[in-house]
């Protein structure tokens, strides 16, 4: 069965939200094993929104379990998958690889799905545009998933 592991920083947003997304549209009888790890992964708590979010597409990621990028997680997947151009530089840097963009596989735009703190640099002062942002990255990657699907077979050749 081939792998794939799509990584952001902390693993409880971006990559973490492309799992579930993936795991929900592939169902029971996946052809992949799909997983997340970030870069950091520091411990945090899911940011309730991200969940509230992801209930609006039948996604269940409350048994998430944060972890970091490690060389077996590595080894073990034939497609990483880069949430961000510093997770692609991060992946470079430690493994010697250039992994794909998320957007790169979905829609051909060698565009980053970007963090809050990215797209929202006031984020802790404007919690409306931090909430917009989270709301959009959501929708963006459960939306993506049937492209993800149909163009992820060429990655893995």
């Amino acid at each position: 069965m081939k792998s794939i592991l799509f990584v952001c920083t902390g693993n409880i947003f971006r990559s973490m939200i492309a799992e579930y997304a993936l795991k929900k549209a592939l169902g029971q009888h996946s052809p992949y094993q799909v997983a997340s790890a970030g870069t950091q992964a520091k411990p945090q708590a899911i940011v309730p929104l991200v969940l509230q979010c992801l209930q609006q597409y039948d996604i269940d990621p409350t048994q998430h379990q944060q972890r970091r990028i490690v060389p077996e997680l590595f080894v073990e997947s034939e497609l990483l998958v880069a949430m961000g151009c510093d997770h692609q530089e991060f992946i470079s840097a430690h493994f010697g690889e250039q992994p794909p963009l998320f957007n790169e596989i979905c829609h051909r735009r060698s565009e980053p799905v970007l963090d809050t703190n990215e797209a929202v640099p006031e984020y802790a002062d404007n919690p409306s545009a931090r909430d917009r942002h989270i709301g959009f990255v959501v929708d963006h990657i459960c939306q993506s998933m049937p492209a993800f699907i149909e163009n992820v077979p060429a990655f893995l050749t």
